[in-house]
């Protein structure tokens, strides 16, 4: 008997939407407020974890050719490097840097050096829990059997 599901996947897309959408904000403001690179690759991951729930794990695997071994694995790449790149200025370990900057649609904006490393943070939070979660699903598949 095949269930019909078409209401759930049709609020899915539009909640996913809704969840990354939080995760940016999350992210953005997290080096001025609460927030950043961990919490905002946890709500990511949860709208990945949705999908996978809603859809099959092939499915959204063919949507999203993503590789989330290898984007937990250039997370950590990130967030080291930009770690450790202030000693070869002379400056202390995880040092940051800020500046102002007219950008043209923006106007006056703050960019800081902490935004690398929780981008950095982000990529490989998400890239963890996806797997994690993946793991345990094909886990229990081979005790459905």
């Amino acid at each position: 008997m095949k269930i019909n599901d078409v209401i759930l996947k049709t609020v899915v897309k539009g909640v996913v939407l809704i969840i990354l959408t939080l995760s940016i904000y999350l992210f953005l403001s997290g080096h001025h407020t609460p927030g950043g690179g961990f919490i905002g690759g946890l709500v990511m991951a949860s709208a990945f974890v949705l999908l996978f729930l809603t859809y099959d794990v092939e499915t959204v695997s063919e949507g999203i050719p993503i590789s989330f071994k290898k984007m937990s694995a250039v997370g950590v790449l990130i967030s080291v490097s930009s770690a450790t790149f202030p000693i070869f200025l002379g400056q202390p370990f995880l040092s940051q840097s800020f500046g102002y900057f007219d950008l043209p649609i923006f106007g006056k904006t703050e960019l800081a050096t902490v935004t690398i490393f929780e981008a950095g943070i982000a990529l490989t939070v998400v890239g963890v829990v996806v797997n994690i979660i993946l793991s345990i699903s094909e886990g229990s598949n081979k005790w459905k059997a």
